[in-house]
């Protein structure tokens, strides 16, 4: 079927697909995570200067809503090139699977910050004001009590992060990201093999169900 050779799966599987896949797993999960890590504190910063918030300040606010907004709208080829120099200096070079952690991170953090900002945002006003009347401190009420009453929500912008990550990762073999995306490259397009370009798209999407399920899973979980 279109000029794909199923015979030779298990072969290609073992010595160029399992490899990428690890490469793509790693790049993803660990990216994400580190994503979530930084994009805590703008959203927390965010949540406590709305209008609405805890600390209204609505010049911080706007700083940050503008930093977001612009980072949230750069291209994510474009960051990785731009990147070059800051990912070298991290990790000591600006190729490889460990090098694209960098500007996928980078790219994520402010989507996740606006992720957990707008889920925070969910959070019933009502029982912000009873902590509040109870004398718990600001850092209780994000913390203890709208963290935890929007972690379903979080649990959400994990999953869709993670399924960006995925995404962006394939992207990030363009420019020697390894990966699913670098066989795609490599070996699908630069040497003719549809096989494997297909092999490549198959396992993607599956990943990304994957990783869909267990998060709507996890989601009615914390949701009950």
């Amino acid at each position: 079927m279109f000029g794909i050779d199923f015979s030779k799966f298990t072969d290609v599987f073992n010595r160029i697909l399992l490899p990428a896949i690890n490469e793509t797993v790693y790049m993803s999960l660990v990216s994400t995570f580190l994503a979530f890590v930084i994009g805590i504190i703008p959203a927390v910063l965010l949540i406590i200067s709305d209008k609405d918030g805890l600390k209204p300040n609505s010049k911080v606010y706007f700083i940050l809503d503008i930093c977001v907004n612009i980072l949230r709208s750069f291209p994510f080829i474009i960051l990785i090139i731009v990147l070059f120099p800051i990912t070298k200096m991290i990790v000591g070079t600006s190729i490889g699977t460990t090098a694209a952690i960098v500007p996928l991170t980078i790219g994520a953090a402010p989507f996740v910050a606006r992720l957990i900002e707008n889920s925070l945002k969910e959070v019933d006003r009502g029982i912000i004001e009873a902590a509040k009347s109870f004398g718990a401190s600001n850092f209780q009420i994000i913390f203890r009590i709208m963290f935890v009453e929007a972690l379903p929500g979080i649990i959400s912008a994990f999953t869709l992060t993670l399924i960006v990550n995925i995404g962006f990762s394939a992207m990030a073999g363009a420019v020697g990201g390894g990966g699913l995306g670098a066989v795609a490259i490599n070996y699908g397009y630069q040497r003719f093999r549809p096989d494997i370009m297909f092999y490549t798209v198959v396992i993607l999407i599956i990943m990304v169900q994957i990783v869909q399920i267990l998060g709507n899973y996890l989601y009615k979980i914390t949701k009950k």
